[in-house]
């Protein structure tokens, strides 16, 4: 009986693993490619039929990815702008979660239910009476559009607020019978209780700020000013033909992305280890 039983649990185990590692292939193929084909020559990506391997390795597409157009500008205004965006995040909406988990005050259930609701409204709606404020700000055109509408959002209160509820309260009062203000509370007591859904927010904010493409278009104008999702689409636009520098675009685009995860990855399994267990 436990023979058989093992040989069922063993069967299943297999074709777990079967249509993990399909899955792992069908997700990874697509950016070793990108990888291996920005590394070719023109002549070599145009050959048939097409292989993985490179014949000739060149740099050339990197050479003209940051010579044809500045991408060295585009980087920077991609990593400053989410950079910004992100830290704003982790300090307004960690701010506010402390505030609604730990504090009552005057209509603090319903204020909280309307950030709630806003987010049931589709993004889109928020792009026209966007774009009216930040032309009223005199603010198009500049870094100021770019990131102070997205220094705080009602996921991140949210997701923030949540995990405040579970420190213990005596911790807090212990610190106030001590001498400590509000601000001190948080900074000492709650921020490093919460570094790991922090590190969660902060991967989200930082992905979803970088591969922003909607929002730059409508508010930037200038050359200077784009940022990487925009200096892709004038390389897709531009350089059509030219199928090695974009994929170089595409893997310096992706490369920000991949360092994030790996230098938060420690406490964003760790938050997703702690949310299981509260659950």
């Amino acid at each position: 009986m436990m023979q058989s039983i093992k040989a069922k649990n063993s069967a299943i185990n297999t074709v777990v693993y079967a249509f993990l590692i399909i899955g792992v292939v069908i997700m990874v193929v697509p950016y070793v490619w990108m990888l291996v084909t920005s590394f070719k020559p023109q002549a070599e990506i145009q050959s048939y039929p097409p292989s993985f391997i490179v014949k000739n390795p060149t740099i050339e597409p990197y050479r003209d990815l940051f010579t044809l157009i500045p991408m060295a500008r585009y980087l920077f205004n991609s990593i400053f702008v989410a950079t910004a965006v992100t830290l704003g995040n982790l300090f307004f909406c960690s701010l506010a979660g402390y505030a609604f988990a730990k504090h009552r005050f005057f209509g603090r259930d319903k204020l909280f239910f309307l950030i709630i609701a806003s987010l049931m409204l589709p993004w889109q709606v928020n792009l026209i009476p966007g774009f009216v404020l930040i032309k009223k700000f005199g603010w198009l055109n500049s870094y100021n559009a770019l990131i102070i509408p997205k220094l705080a959002g009602a996921f991140g209160i949210f997701l923030c607020r949540q995990f405040i509820i579970s420190v213990p309260s005596d911790l807090i009062d212990a610190a106030k019978i001590d001498g400590c203000g509000e601000f001190k509370i948080y900074r000492l007591i709650i921020l490093p209780l919460i570094k790991p859904v922090l590190a969660t927010l902060a991967i989200f904010t930082f992905m979803q700020q970088w591969c922003d493409f909607i929002w730059p278009l409508i508010v930037i104008h200038s050359s200077d000013m784009r940022t990487v999702p925009l200096a892709l689409s004038v390389l897709s636009g531009q350089f059509s033909t030219n199928f090695g520098m974009v994929m170089a675009g595409a893997v310096v685009a992706t490369l920000p992305m991949l360092v994030v995860f790996i230098a938060f990855q420690k406490y964003f399994m760790k938050g997703i280890a702690m949310t299981g267990l509260k659950a």
